[in-house]
């Protein structure tokens, strides 16, 4: 426990910031979506436009500095990013609106809360660390949690289907992953949190865009409206995902100690569904509970030596 205290109050600010504004972007993105707008639709807007903000924030650094855009980075780090991009930002985002789309963006968001859970199994499969009490007690509480929210009857007020939770539970594994991959690659090279940002959304935007193409580009007709929403989702994606790297990119923003904190959103999240979207989902106190115990079973993952140093 005293690890996860012994943090400045620094990696706490920059890990709530991603909780607050993650909190509030499914509601407007959920608004967009209602208004005829489509995940893939979405998923392309918002990572165009973060990828735009971070380019525009190095070129005018390097303007500034009069240096180069990106410093010279090694291919193996550069590769880090990429598929950190691909998986935690491209999939992950096409998984997140598509269950945003189906459940409601209060259900949606606190299912993704379980990240932590797949960073812990990650951390355990690849780094060899043990398997504590704590971290089999919070998967049990995790595992209630969302029996609890799949039967909530809460979310979309058109009703879901409890596989529906496979678009969040797969947004989550893919989030883990990513957060891993960045963790790595800011600890062992000079790239700063910007400059990871920007190669991360780039191969995102990528891959999206190359999946748009394959897929079906009628998903792009959507209503004007619905863009102007998933820019201003972009908008705040990008603020929040700067300020994730930026907590990873300190020698103590640990996976184990950002994850969970970042895994609060769902909280806020269904404090404004509740006051902004009444016409479109119910917060249900089985949507509050669900939630309030996959938070609590996030919180006895990370307290296990299991998690700490990921």
């Amino acid at each position: 426990m005293a690890g996860l205290i012994a943090a400045p109050l620094e990696v706490y600010v920059l890990a709530l910031l991603p909780a607050l504004l993650w909190g509030f972007e499914p509601v407007v993105s959920k608004r967009g979506l209602s208004l005829g707008g489509t995940p893939v639709q979405a998923s392309l807007v918002v990572v165009l436009v973060d990828t735009s903000l971070y380019w525009a924030g190095l070129v005018g650094l390097s303007v500034l500095r009069g240096g180069p855009i990106l410093p010279p980075l090694s291919r193996e780090i550069v590769v880090v990013f990429v598929v950190a991009g691909v998986v935690g930002t491209a999939i992950g985002r096409l998984a997140v609106f598509a269950g945003v789309q189906r459940v409601g963006a209060s259900v949606n968001s606190a299912v993704i809360s379980a990240r932590p859970l797949f960073a812990t199994v990650l951390a355990l499969t690849f780094l060899g660390e043990p398997f504590s009490l704590s971290t089999g007690a919070g998967i049990v509480v995790i595992v209630v949690g969302l029996a609890v929210l799949s039967t909530a009857r809460g979310g979309d007020l058109r009703g879901w289907e409890p596989r529906d939770l496979v678009f969040p539970l797969a947004a989550a594994g893919a989030f883990a992953v990513g957060n891993v991959l960045r963790r790595f690659g800011l600890t062992t090279s000079p790239a700063t949190a910007l400059e990871a940002v920007a190669i991360n959304e780039t191969a995102a935007l990528v891959a999206v865009a190359a999946y748009v193409l394959a897929r079906n580009p009628d998903h792009l007709r959507a209503p004007p409206k619905t863009y102007g929403y998933f820019a201003v989702s972009g908008v705040i994606t990008a603020g929040g995902l700067l300020s994730l790297f930026a907590a990873f990119a300190l020698p103590e923003g640990r996976v184990a100690l950002v994850d969970p904190l970042v895994a609060t959103a769902p909280l806020f999240t269904a404090v404004f569904a509740a006051a902004f979207l009444r016409d479109l989902e119910r917060v249900t106190r089985g949507v509050v509970a669900g939630g309030l115990l996959v938070v609590v079973g996030v919180a006895f993952v990370t307290l296990g030596p299991g998690a700490v140093g990921v």
